[in-house]
């Protein structure tokens, strides 16, 4: 079974990012839920644990642009679908979060909040998301004034004063609102 979830629909800024995760029946994770349930610290412990522990994970992205070319929906389904074809095991089946799936020659299943009781979706969440933190907190340095280690992308109104203030940047959603009002 491989558990697939995505972090990042939200965001005005950065890639959408997804995680695929198959779990050794053998070795256990405990603690897994919802990566929006856990803290920081909580979230890097068990992702390293579940990449050390786990048969088989990888990461998808799709990046800004391929977001504002086919909607934050079909690029959410894209990095799914890459992190899927990616992973060094086949799955039989593939359990995603949310109401839709990627196109993958898998049998696949949409579980509407499978994040916080499929342990396989919980694992990719979680592992999405530390990934995903992790790079806005490295392109804060790249794009002092934003505040990406802080908000991640998100519209805070930290972000959107830095936004009236600075202007966008090349890691910005031109076709979300309010990025697109700057153009």
């Amino acid at each position: 079974v491989a558990g697939v979830d995505e972090v990042g629909r939200g965001p005005l800024a950065g890639p959408v990012v997804a995680a695929a995760v198959i779990l050794d029946p053998n070795k256990p994770v405990d603690n897994l839920c919802d990566s929006k349930k856990l803290t920081a610290k909580q979230r890097i412990f068990l992702s390293k644990k579940i990449k050390l522990y786990s048969l088989a994970w990888s990461i998808g992205r799709a990046e800004v642009g391929e977001i504002d070319k086919l909607n934050i929906l079909q690029a959410s389904l894209l990095a799914m679908k890459r992190a899927i074809d990616d992973l060094e095991a086949r799955p039989d089946i593939v359990l995603v979060d949310g109401k839709y799936t990627p196109d993958v020659d898998f049998k696949k299943v949409a579980i509407i909040k499978g994040d916080t009781f499929i342990s396989e979706i919980s694992a990719a969440s979680i592992i999405a998301k530390v990934e995903r933190d992790n790079e806005m907190i490295a392109l804060d340095k790249i794009y002092p004034g934003y505040g990406f280690s802080s908000h991640k992308g998100y519209p805070t109104k930290q972000h959107l004063e830095s936004l009236e203030k600075l202007g966008i940047t090349d890691i910005h959603r031109c076709t979300f609102s309010p990025v697109s009002k700057y153009i």
